[in-house]
């Protein structure tokens, strides 16, 4: 009797012990995807400096006002719509072929249903921790897409034709990149093998093609390009505030490859005894401390050797991340400060060649995110095939005709809504302001303030 006591006792002892370590496990989850979510705020905050630092002073705070737009617009526009398409869209287009024989739409139905049902857990609800650190993550990657388009606009872009566009890249057109190829059940992974971890494509090449797109019709800023088709150089007119701006995305960087990490919590079922990627596969803050760190100088080292300029430098550095993001979970550091460092070397070059075929991107968005984005994935097929896909046993592997796939997606998810909707707009008159307004400086006519009320200097006044 004594015995059956006492082994009554330890079981609920361990049964109290196994509660205690929930609760923290849940905890601690819970903690480390609400603080990426200020981590990443920091890319906005260096995405703001780093726009108004690239902007002549004459636009200077009409660059800031459109980046603290695209960051405000996209929370309410991504939780009344742009989250449901993540959950909706994984199998494809709704009417294609989806899981167990049914079609896209009575998936996509029944996925909607499901969150219909749980949208108690949108809300205030203390039975619920993970719902909301999950939106506040996704919604901050959809910030990121909508500030990426931004820099490649600067100065003649309408504000109100740039939030229309915004809307459509962060809460629909690289959501559906992300339900295809950032969902386990995404056609992209069980089809093709697609394995993109740090959303090289996903996010970095659909907001950089939507930003090509978007300038085809947009246009290049008054001046920037002689009669004889030769481009001139519009500085910025705060170089130090573009490089710390710079360097700013670089630190939210971490806390936006945090948020890639699913790491155990009692609050939800999917890995529960490990961190393992969206796909399942294994991770570690570990990897991702040596990778992130060699990519952000094989990028620096690059640029270097090719400009000596610190705005390419910088830019290298995120072009170094971005190239390795695909596979910060697969890849040796060696070989990820060898991909960032070829990254460094192209990115300048690549941007030149798109300027000179008329193409005014003010910041090389394009080609930072979107060529080195794509870069990056097909980098991963060429260095990971053959590494599962996802986790389980029958998988899709990775390889490079899956990655190269994939890229071709990404880029068309980007490109197609970016020129498509700034077409219409450009016919409704909604997508660049008068000539008048452009040479006196969008400042003057669109913005209730001065950001240099002493004056600005001559060197900044409006060309002639």
């Amino acid at each position: 009797m004594i015995v059956e006591d006492q082994i009554t006792e330890l079981t609920a002892q361990v049964a109290a012990l196994k509660g205690s370590s929930g609760v923290t496990n849940t905890m601690f989850a819970e903690t480390f995807y609400y603080l990426t979510i200020p981590l990443m705020m920091i890319i906005h905050a260096g995405f703001l400096a780093y726009e108004m630092g690239a902007s002549r002073m004459k636009n200077v705070l009409s660059s800031g006002v459109k980046n603290i737009l695209a960051f405000a617009f996209m929370i309410p526009t991504f939780y009344f719509f742009g989250w449901w398409v993540y959950w909706g869209f994984p199998t494809g287009i709704p009417g294609a072929a989806g899981p167990a024989g049914i079609s896209g739409v009575e998936y996509a139905n029944s996925i909607a249903k499901g969150w219909g049902e749980s949208a108690q857990y949108m809300g205030p609800n203390i039975s619920d921790q993970a719902s909301g650190v999950f939106f506040g993550a996704f919604a901050l990657f959809a910030a990121t897409t909508a500030s990426i388009m931004s820099g490649a606009v600067i100065e003649r872009i309408q504000t109100v034709g740039f939030v229309i566009l915004a809307v459509v890249l962060g809460s629909f057109a690289w959501v559906v990149a992300a339900a295809w190829g950032w969902h386990a059940d995404g056609w992209l992974v069980t089809q093709w093998g697609l394995h993109d971890f740090g959303a090289a494509g996903l996010v970095h090449a659909v907001a950089g093609f939507f930003a090509l797109g978007v300038l085809i019709n947009l246009g290049p800023r008054i001046g920037k390009y002689n009669a004889d088709g030769t481009a001139n150089h519009i500085a910025g007119h705060n170089m130090p505030m573009t490089v710390v701006g710079l360097m700013l995305i670089i630190v939210g960087f971490f806390g936006f490859l945090m948020a890639c990490v699913i790491v155990p919590g009692e609050s939800w079922s999917w890995f529960a005894d490990k961190p393992a990627t969206i796909y399942g596969t294994p991770i570690t803050l570990s990897a991702l401390s040596f990778n992130i760190l060699m990519a952000v100088a094989g990028g620096i080292i690059g640029a270097w050797i090719i400009t000596k300029d610190p705005f390419w430098m910088m830019s290298g550095a995120l072009a170094g991340i971005i190239s390795t993001a695909s596979g910060l979970d697969i890849y040796f550091p060696g070989l990820a400060f060898i991909i960032a460092f070829s990254a460094g070397i192209l990115v300048a070059p690549a941007a030149k060649w798109l300027e000179s075929r008329g193409i005014d991107d003010a910041v090389g968005a394009v080609t930072v995110h979107g060529t080195i984005g794509l870069y990056g994935v097909i980098m991963l097929g060429v260095f990971a095939t053959g590494y599962p896909a996802l986790q389980g046993e029958g998988v899709a592997t990775i390889s490079l005709v899956g990655q190269i796939i994939a890229a071709v997606v990404f880029f068309l998810l980007g490109f197609v809504p970016g020129y498509a909707c700034s077409f219409i707009l450009k016919m409704l008159g909604m997508l660049r302001v008068p000539e008048g307004a452009e040479i006196a400086g969008m400042d003057t006519v669109k913005v209730p303030a001065q950001g240099y009320p002493e004056g600005i200097p001559a060197s900044a006044a409006p060309a002639e």
